[in-house]
């Protein structure tokens, strides 16, 4: 019994129900009362209904059952619409502090590895998707289908009741009969057994198909190639195939769907029979047998049906944002040591990787006993293939996680041990998947995002100058054609925006300056002329640079070659070119130089070998 019960409150469904309260409780307790009502009034009616009848084969007075049927009746009109304007207003609030929830959950720890764990992407899909009409109906749509639902099921046990009045065996026959179709039909919502590898296969192509034909980005080549009619097929055969796939493991289901048939059909027939044999034989007045068969025919409101699938969708992103907040506050969680203070503004410190190992989640190490010195106030560039660790080491220099073995060591002091806050008002970066804020030119660049604070709108030309993105556009030009007046860039000059954002942090003192293939989208020409400007920006801070272009790595004081986690060439330019080691072959595949055209049409030639 005890296993039972605790079965039963562990129902996600209990948790949707908790989540309405917690969301708007005064809203929730209107909803459950007006849904009672509505479950509650059709039996009423049934029962009103015969008393009319009896009073008229009686030959008593109609008025009073004539009345109180009128009102019945008309509560039961205005009861529906009021039920789902309130259940549409309680969606969207639970909608709302769903999300606040799911923020809150996101934005609280200090690192990001709650974020990149793969074994919470699902759940924080869900919890991120969940209103957008993806994986369901939005839940103030879903509050509806519900609410519903839940009316039929009151109206069921109440007209269980009411039946139990004139027989109660019979009233019993026909709840274990409607109420068994939740036990035998309860597999035929339940989604995991028909989500299978081969269905999210055919959902991910379906909707990848979909994608291309309705989002701007790709719409030039399909019509460019005329790839039109190719991708609407294969929308079609995928979701053709997705529907065959679902409808397959439906079938399966089929022997307890006749099961759960034959047994109601056998238990209505049961009881309407000895409801009809009773009033033949005068057992039942005729106002009293029109109760009984409404009654008997409102049972079936207790069967399995769509309350089940809509209470389950409707649960499902209340469950993933629980079972993400049992985890990612520690997941994203980083050692506080002393929060000792960090260097004057403007200085570049020395950074040092002492032993240090680190790895995402349960994988294999991405550094590895990494020994690296960076000196302060000095620039150096990080190369090596993909996977190397390049960015990883940039993510434990912002603290956005903690090594698993060794230190990160600033001007002495581990890292962990110095004011975290501090640290990062520090350290400025531009990273290749860099944010563009829908917002000012002026609020891109300060991220000063408080109106209640003015920037320094010299700071803010001086960087947009020192990253080439002067003359861009006006500083209270919204950078988003979605708002009036606003303008659309390109990749390059977005990249710029990001460049002087770093640089104008350099302005307000940052001492470290991390720039993780910060001009990928620009020519060489451009790259090399930005990248002499940022050098000449943040002269005297420490400045690691990440970057698969040599035309660009080669300006760095210091160049350091990482292979599976480990350092394996340090130096300058000139002495690593002449070890004839890694980095010379990386140089020379590259390109030996690179040839473009000035304004008058003469041939450049930029050197990229000594």
């Amino acid at each position: 019994m005890k296993r039972l019960a605790g079965s039963l409150t562990s129902r996600p469904a209990w948790g949707f129900f908790a989540a309405l309260y917690r969301a708007a409780p005064a809203r929730a307790l209107r909803w459950w009362v007006v849904l009672v009502l509505r479950g509650v009034l059709p039996p009423v009616i049934g029962v009103l209904a015969g008393w009319l009848i009896g009073a008229i084969t009686s030959g008593r007075s109609l008025g009073p059952p004539l009345v109180a049927l009128a009102v019945a009746f008309v509560a039961a009109q205005m009861v529906g619409p009021l039920h789902e304007a309130i259940g549409y207003d309680l969606g969207e609030r639970v909608a709302t502090d769903l999300n606040d929830q799911l923020l809150a959950l996101t934005t609280g720890p200090d690192g990001v590895a709650h974020l990149e764990r793969p074994d919470l992407a699902g759940d924080l899909s869900m919890a991120r998707d969940f209103d957008l009409g993806i994986t369901g109906p939005p839940l103030s749509i879903s509050m509806n289908f519900i609410g519903d639902g839940l009316v039929l099921l009151v109206a069921g046990i109440v007209s269980a009741g009411v039946l139990a009045v004139t027989g109660w065996w019979q009233a019993i026959v026909l709840v274990l009969a409607w109420a068994s179709t939740r036990w035998l039909l309860r597999e035929s919502g339940v989604w995991k057994d028909r989500n299978t590898p081969e269905v999210q296969r055919a959902q991910k192509l379906a909707d990848y198909s979909f994608r291309l034909a309705v989002d701007p980005p790709a719409a030039k080549e399909v019509r460019l190639f005329g790839l039109g009619p190719w991708i609407v097929e294969r929308f079609v055969d995928q979701r053709r195939r997705l529907y065959d796939l679902q409808f397959e493991a439906t079938r399966l289901r089929e022997k307890s769907t006749i099961g759960a048939l034959v047994l109601v059909l056998a238990a209505n027939g049961v009881v309407f029979w000895t409801i009809a044999d009773r009033a033949a034989d005068g057992g039942l007045t005729l106002g009293a047998t029109v109760v009984a068969a409404q009654a008997a025919l409102g049972v079936s409101g207790i069967a399995f049906g769509g309350l089940s699938w809509a209470l389950d969708g409707a649960a499902a992103p209340v469950a993933a944002i629980a079972r993400l907040g049992a985890v990612m506050p520690a997941a994203g969680a980083l050692t506080m040591g002393a929060g000792q203070p960090v260097a004057p503004d403007g200085l570049g410190p020395e950074i040092q990787f002492r032993g240090v190992t680190f790895g995402y989640a349960n994988g294999p190490p991405v550094l590895e006993g990494l020994d690296l010195t960076i000196p302060a106030g000095r620039s150096i560039a990080i190369v090596g293939q993909n996977g190397a660790g390049k960015t990883t080491l940039a993510k434990l220099i912002c603290r956005l996680y903690d090594p698993t073995a060794g230190a990160v060591v600033v001007d002495g002091t581990d890292l962990r041990d110095l004011d975290l806050a501090a640290w990062r008002r520090r350290v400025t970066a531009v990273f290749q998947d860099f944010i563009r804020f829908e917002l000012t030119l002026r609020e891109n660049v300060t991220t000063d995002l408080s109106p209640t604070e003015e920037a320094n709108d010299a700071l803010v030309t001086a960087a947009l100058t020192d990253a080439g993105g002067a003359g861009l556009a006006d500083l209270d030009t919204p950078l988003s054609k979605v708002f009036p007046g606003g303008t659309d860039l390109s990749g390059g000059q977005w990249q710029r925006v990001a460049l002087a954002r770093a640089l104008y942090q350099v302005h307000a003192g940052a001492g470290v300056v991390l720039l993780d293939e910060p001009t990928a989208q620009l020519d060489v020409r451009g790259e090399t002329e930005i990248f002499e400007r940022v050098l000449r920006a943040t002269q005297g801070r420490t400045t690691i640079l990440v970057s698969h272009r040599f035309s660009t790595v080669r300006m760095a004081e210091l160049i350091c070659v990482l292979e599976h986690g480990a350092v394996i060439e340090q130096g300058t330019h000139a002495e690593l070119m002449a070890l004839g080691g890694r980095y010379r072959t990386m140089f020379e595949l590259q390109a030996a130089r690179f040839i473009e055209f000035d304004d008058e049409g003469e041939e450049v030639t930029y050197e990229l070998l000594d």
